[in-house]
């Protein structure tokens, strides 16, 4: 549906003016070289004058300026008529140029943010195939494996079944990862927020991932010694934080290594937990997208480390579901820290 414009007369008016200004001063210097003349003669020249310029300049620029104007608003509705303001449209020049740059620098940034979604959609389809392909193409060749005659030998069986249900894990490991992103994305995980001590979840966490670390001699500890520290959050959903976080630090900690974890006081009743490792580090260029669904820094797609690829994906939603921040710094070579926001219990 076409715009309805609004005409504007300023040009009309002022170059009106100018011209009957022009004019009088011109007669009026005639005249007086001529003859002596009145005062009101000159004024009903003048408002004359101004009368005739106006309607004509008027008709001149609604002729062929004001159409002009009007297919351009036209042309540019048919792209996208909600980009443009709900008031009349005016024929004022610097009005319709401040409207189409407006217009052109939304659809501009409007094209580049799909561009930045299209190639994010493409990785993460590729993503979740690759992920999803290689345990189920596993689990298939053990199957298929055992039908072609291996199921007569009884130890092969066993040995093949149990890989075989490995792959299953991984597989019900990737979806339940997936389906807790899109509630949490969605909304619909509920936050269960109580008090409890941040200090002995973090030793819940090492006794748990003990034996994990001692596969590469990694030390797990506090930096200090910490008395009890309250917080308020969602104790199943934190322990799920730090365990995904240690467990990162462990994976990809060098052997001999160490992962430290630091509590601080911030202000407005907020502590700041912090998950230190001196492991391989991680490159500039790939920190901006670590908390991103399947993205992995190795680029060699081994997964000889396990894992969804969805750990810190699900860190940064759930933190963020409790309406705190995460953080990460990391120096190639040297180690990584990552660090989250809590509200601490007064």
């Amino acid at each position: 549906m076409a715009k309805k414009l609004k005409k504007s007369y300023k040009f009309a008016y002022r170059s009106s003016l100018y011209i009957t200004i022009f004019a009088t001063i011109l007669v009026a210097i005639l005249m007086y070289s001529i003859a002596n003349i009145q005062w009101w003669v000159l004024m009903v020249f003048a408002v004359a004058n101004y009368a005739a310029a106006f309607f004509l300049l008027q008709y001149r620029v609604e002729r062929f300026i004001y159409r002009r104007v009007k297919k351009i608003y036209d042309d540019v509705s048919l792209l996208d008529s909600t980009s443009f303001h709900s008031q009349p449209i005016t024929t004022d020049m610097q009005t319709l140029t401040e409207e189409i740059e407006k217009f052109a620098k939304d659809k501009k940034l409007e094209i580049e943010t799909l561009k930045v979604r299209e190639t994010y959609r493409k990785e993460f389809l590729g993503n979740v195939s690759h992920e999803l392909k290689t345990p189920l193409f596993t689990v298939q060749g053990y199957i298929l494996t055992l039908l072609d005659g291996a199921m007569e030998d009884k130890n092969i069986r066993k040995k093949y079944l149990q890989r075989a249900n490995k792959g299953v894990e991984r597989l019900i490991y990737i979806v339940k990862d997936l389906d807790m992103i899109t509630k949490l994305e969605a909304g619909d995980l509920r936050i269960d927020a109580e008090a409890f001590d941040i200090i002995e979840l973090i030793r819940s966490v090492f006794e748990m991932l003990e034996m994990k670390a001692a596969k590469k001699n990694i030390t797990l500890t506090f930096d200090t010694k910490y008395e009890k520290v309250l917080v308020k959050a969602d104790y199943e959903k934190i322990l799920q934080v730090v365990t995904n976080l240690v467990v990162n630090s462990v994976k990809y900690g060098k052997e001999d290594g160490t992962t430290e974890i630091s509590i601080e006081n911030l202000v407005k009743n907020k502590i700041i937990v912090r998950v230190t490792d001196n492991g391989e580090g991680i490159e500039k260029q790939n920190i901006p997208r670590l908390f991103e669904r399947f993205y992995r820094v190795d680029k060699s797609g081994s997964r000889k480390e396990g894992g969804s690829g969805l750990g810190l994906s699900i860190v940064k939603h759930i933190i963020e579901a409790h309406g705190e921040k995460i953080y990460v710094e990391s120096v190639f070579g040297i180690g990584s820290e990552f660090s989250f926001t809590l509200e601490k219990v007064k």
